[in-house]
């Protein structure tokens, strides 16, 4: 196997800017930003948008559009 030819995989926080959630992970990712975690030590930063913490799915605020009874409306409305 040739030496070299995968990225380093260590661990890396991410850090949702939405939430101020952040979680500790591996990952191949590499940042020049760094945060001292809860444990004592100093892991690169990854910052993110959104994570499972914020996201609309994860959190039940998802909406779900009824674009079948909007379409078939619209069909009996304008049929004339």
């Amino acid at each position: 196997m040739k030496l070299d030819t995968h990225p380093k995989y260590k661990s890396v926080v991410f850090q949702d800017l939405s939430s101020d959630f952040s979680f500790l992970t591996r990952s191949t990712i590499s940042t020049k930003e760094t945060v001292k975690w809860t444990d004592g030590q100093e892991y690169p930063l990854v910052k993110v948008d959104i994570s499972s913490h914020s996201h609309p799915f994860y959190t039940g605020k998802q909406k779900v559009a009824d674009a079948g009874g909007r379409v078939d409306k619209f069909r009996r409305r304008y049929a004339k």
